[in-house]
């Protein structure tokens, strides 16, 4: 057996060499990504299938994560369902209990390539791992929340370091507001960054049974938490005018606006660092920094956002060993670091970040920055209420959440009130999903 280390300067396809056909395998793999990010998709098949003639890799758009995996279960009961999904952090539960799937760790190691999956950040593995430590999908796309924050706009205010502390934060608004500053803070609302993240960084849960992990009768809690306090700030943040509710509904979201110019503050994924550089104006001056916690809390690890790739049942075993060439492929630090540099994700591997620290990757524009990203994954190890989020329905369950808040921000309803409603539409859910798999465990 050839050993073959993922993150290690190898050939992506090397322990599947001697199998070479006249016609190359064909096998499909389905990803969520649109738009630039989705072009950078395509480009790693394309240089996977340049790299070697065994395998044609099919790569095809779903316009969406959540197309990508509803379009995958509806190919499911047809038998026409890809090799490869790109499923996003939300539905790993749902994946994980249907047992639709050939698991990553057993797939690498009965095509013998032999991983050093601890050579994968924890606060990446963890998201994507059995209780046992297994991979059970490769981890591919993955991000944190930052902020974003104008350094033209903070300076002219009087601001000299952007804020640690949520006290701080409020602070600034108020002294922005005072410079003149028509929008202090572009908001838009995301059960990913204000309740997700937000609950990791202060270590609360956000469902009982460490947030899922330790049994499907996990009810959730995010309405008797920390959380209730923070959201109940930003509301009070809009109605005093220091915040501005920046959506795709009302023009430039978030975003777009702060690379505009137009705001001081936004809250985003790592993943739009790349967006943000390409987009913002004519002599924007601009940066990240770790998002605030409360003062009196002690700052712990944010967790990965994004997408694992699921390699799915039911197919051949020739497609499968294109799978994990492919797999192997992005492993890789030369994949790793054409991945990076295309896009504003990180790198899921040790050794792919060290790789890119040792090349000055994070030393100057565009790329300067995305290290706060790592900083914050890493900032404490893992612990019980930091290591992901394991729920089923969770997709539907962060939608109950913004159907409640967005009420909220526009006064129909007090924002505990929306909590507590959306919380309870969320247990109905995980009972839902309970007892579809009832007598079952997590695995």
């Amino acid at each position: 057996m050839q050993k073959v280390v993922a993150g290690a300067m190898v050939s992506a396809v090397a322990v599947f060499a001697g199998h070479a056909t006249a016609e190359p395998v064909k096998f499909e793999y389905w990803y969520g990504l649109s738009g630039h990010l989705g072009d950078v998709v395509q480009q790693t098949c394309d240089r996977f299938n340049a790299s070697q003639d065994e395998f044609e890799i099919v790569c095809v758009g779903q316009d969406g994560y959540a197309n990508a995996v509803q379009n995958t279960i509806a190919a499911f009961r047809a038998d026409q369902h890809p090799t490869v999904v790109q499923a996003y952090d939300a539905g790993t539960a749902d994946l994980m209990m249907s047992g639709e799937f050939y698991p990553a760790y057993k797939l690498m190691e009965d095509f013998n390539v032999d991983v050093d999956w601890d050579n994968y950040f924890p606060g990446i593995a963890d998201y994507y791992a059995s209780s046992k430590g297994e991979m059970f999908s490769m981890p591919f796309n993955s991000s944190t929340p930052v902020m974003y924050f104008n350094e033209e706009k903070l300076a002219a205010a009087g601001v000299e370091t952007p804020p640690a502390t949520w006290e701080a934060f409020d602070g600034m608004l108020h002294q922005l507001a005072g410079a003149g500053e028509e929008c202090p803070f572009a908001y838009a609302p995301s059960t990913w960054i204000d309740l997700e993240q937000f609950s990791m960084a202060h270590n609360v849960p956000i469902a009982t049974q460490n947030n899922g992990y330790d049994g499907l009768d996990a009810e959730l809690v995010y309405n008797t938490t920390l959380h209730v306090k923070h959201m109940e700030n930003i509301k009070g943040w809009i109605d005093d005018g220091l915040a501005e509710i920046r959506t795709n509904q009302s023009g430039l979201n978030a975003r777009d606006s702060f690379a505009a110019g137009q705001c001081a503050i936004y809250f985003g994924s790592i993943a739009s660092h790349a967006t943000v550089h390409a987009q913002a104006a004519d002599g924007l001056q601009w940066d990240v920094a770790m998002i605030p916690i409360y003062e009196g809390t002690e700052r712990h690890n944010t967790v990965v956002g994004g997408a694992s790739l699921w390699v799915l049942s039911g197919k051949e075993s020739d497609e499968y060993r294109g799978a994990a060439a492919y797999l192997q492929f992005l492993a890789t630090p030369e994949s790793e670091e054409f991945w990076s540099s295309n896009t504003g994700y990180i790198p899921v591997t040790k050794t792919g970040f060290a790789n890119l620290e040792s090349k000055g990757f994070y030393n100057d524009a565009p790329y300067q920055g995305r290290e706060i990203a790592l900083q914050s994954l890493t900032y404490t190890e893992p612990g019980p209420l930091t290591r992901g989020i394991r729920l089923g329905g969770f997709i539907q369950i962060r939608q109950e959440w913004v159907n409640e808040v967005q009420a909220a921000l526009i006064g129909k309803k007090s924002m505990q009130e929306a909590l507590d409603t959306a919380a309870e539409r969320g247990n109905t859910v995980l009972r839902k999903f309970e007892r579809t798999y009832r007598g079952k465990q997590l695995p």
